[in-house]
């Protein structure tokens, strides 16, 4: 009986698309790759001679790329983030990739043979646009390598065999080995060769850096003559380096792949590989991939090896996935579609009120004129009066209501048509405030706290009603016209309140390192209420006594 080898490669990668038709999902990003393709298929460069798909991983970025270069017969030129991608790498693909394309040229004029150059996960070269590549060492010279090598001359000479060798003459010192072996005859003697592939191999140090691979795929996204794809998880990486790739390059959105399109391809490939599944198993791993079609692959390779039953179930746990809030508000200000932007919300676990500040700030930025963001503003403040109420009466299923409203109302208000995701969402001003202004906060929180318990007030009152009065008190007696009562009250109130550099700063609105502020913690000569308690008086043993007991006026 003969036996039939398994294939080893995961399941991801037996079960990849070899056309873009036999893709999951992402119909529309499918359609635009295929339209700027038939631009290059069609004879000259086109105006964008690159495309960036960006997208989550596991969504078929990599996938359409290979899918689309063996559907149109182009050759592949790959480059992913375990190669070296600094400015010399990038130079050599791009002419690897010309010498490909002249090798696989077609006689056909009217379907030029292309080579896709893909530069997979761009946005993870970390060299800065400006920088250059490390210069190459120099390799060591030929005989102090030699030298280490063998010790002595006479080691070296008997090893290659000069004397013995026709047109050959033994070395009488080191002095005598040359730096390099040009074309003399012993560099052909075959224990010479040896040592002379090894020195150039360990001389010259391969540079594994992404130093100026930015720079040097900006230039090839000009001026390149064959179709370059760049595949990133999110574009911003690239847009803050370089304009070329806010404008001269297609940008096309992979988006995540819904939950039914994923189960009917995880069914098809169990059928395929004769995968016995337990029932909900199918449901579990969906769940658990939220979008990531890859993801399910593994998860279905993963309980494959396990019979059918509980313990397939037990191995699905949950995975965290982090959602950037603002290209979820990009997105659902951008779709123009109730339907698509309620799914667009589904992929995120977090609650109506930590997306509702993102839409908040963002629908001007996305409204194309004052109509739709007066519509949209007004669904807004539907959704913000239900998450109010759900806080206030603790209903929380008004959630689904407020969710509704912040993504597929506002999505439908704000644009009468989908169009591309042309700019980036903003982060919430307010809420970048709030975290410029934590440590003020902190210190007005202890300011009030220490008014509060001399009052006998709450921290909101005094908050609100005597932390400004303290600040009029204190403001007025900082200026050039305060009498000297009102500096006299003032420092009694530093004293009395026990305030810290950093609260009294807060009240004279200046820095608490300043000596405006020292100052006030100084001996006034001025002060009609004597030394500060515990001092002694002047003329005088005993100390000052500023307050008597209950037990003295009693005895009085």
């Amino acid at each position: 009986m003969v036996s039939v080898a398994r294939d080893p490669r995961p399941l991801a990668e037996r079960w990849r698309p070899h056309r873009l038709d036999e893709f999951v999902g992402n119909a529309r990003a499918r359609y635009e790759l295929r339209t700027w393709a038939s631009r290059w298929a069609a004879g000259s460069p086109p105006a964008l001679r690159a495309a960036v798909l960006s997208g989550p991983p596991g969504v078929g970025k990599t996938s359409a790329a290979l899918a689309l270069a063996e559907e149109l017969g182009w050759t592949v030129v790959e480059m992913n983030a375990s190669d070296a991608r600094n400015e010399s790498a990038l130079d050599a693909v791009a002419g690897r990739a010309s010498i490909t394309h002249t090798l696989s040229a077609t006689h056909d004029p009217r379907r030029p043979a292309r080579a896709l150059i893909l530069l997979d996960e761009a946005d993870c070269l970390t060299g800065r646009l400006t920088e250059t590549p490390r210069a190459t060492p120099e390799p060591a010279p030929l005989p102090d390598f030699l030298r280490g090598r063998y010790g002595a001359i006479a080691a070296l000479n008997d090893a290659w065999g000069l004397g013995r060798a026709p047109r050959t003459t033994p070395f009488g010192s080191w002095a005598d080995v040359p730096r390099t072996p040009g074309r003399s005859a012993w560099a052909k003697l075959p224990a010479a060769a040896r040592d002379l592939d090894e020195w150039r191999s360990v001389g010259a140090k391969h540079d594994v850096s992404d130093r100026g691979g930015l720079a040097a795929i900006a230039r090839l996204v000009r001026a390149t003559r064959q179709p370059v794809v760049l595949t990133v998880n999110d574009d911003r990486s690239l847009i803050r380096y370089s304009p070329v790739f806010r404008s001269g390059v297609a940008r096309i959105r992979f988006y995540p792949i819904g939950p039914s399109e994923i189960a009917q391809r995880l069914t098809a490939v169990a059928r395929g590989e004769r995968i016995a599944l337990a029932d909900g198993a199918i449901d579990a791993i969906v769940r658990r991939a939220q979008g990531d079609l890859r993801a399910a692959m593994n998860d279905l390779e993963a309980v494959a090896a396990v019979p059918a039953g509980p313990l397939q179930l037990s191995l699905l746990g949950t995975r965290d996935v982090t959602v950037d809030l603002g290209l979820v508000a990009a997105e659902l200000l951008s779709s123009a579609r109730y339907y698509r932007a309620t799914e667009i919300r589904g992929r995120i676990d977090a609650t109506p009120d930590d997306l509702l500040p993102w839409v908040e700030e963002n629908i001007p930025r996305f409204a194309p004129d004052a109509v739709h963001r007066e519509a949209a503003f007004r669904t807004l403040a539907a959704a913000e009066l239900l998450l109010a109420r759900a806080r206030r009466w603790r209903v929380y299923g008004l959630w689904s209501y407020a969710s509704e409203l912040l993504t597929g109302g506002v999505s439908l208000t704000v644009r009468d048509a989908p169009v591309p995701i042309g700019s980036n969402a903003s982060f919430p001003q307010f809420l970048g405030e709030m975290g410029r202004s934590r440590s003020a906060r902190a210190v007005r929180d202890s300011l009030s706290a220490k008014v509060g318990a001399r009052l006998h007030a709450s921290r909101r009152k005094s908050r609100e009603a005597f932390v400004p009065m303290l600040e009029g008190v204190f403001l007025a007696a900082r200026g050039a016209h305060a009498g000297p009562a009102l500096r006299r009250t003032a420092r009694l109130l530093v004293r009395e309140l026990e305030l810290t550099p950093e609260e009294l700063g807060y009240l004279l609105a200046i820095d608490p390192g300043s000596t405006d502020v020292a100052e006030w913690f100084t001996d006034d000569p001025e002060s009609a209420s004597g030394p500060a308690p515990g001092a002694k008086a002047k003329g005088s043993s005993e100390p000052r006594r500023v307050q008597r007991s209950l037990a003295e006026f009693g005895a009085r």
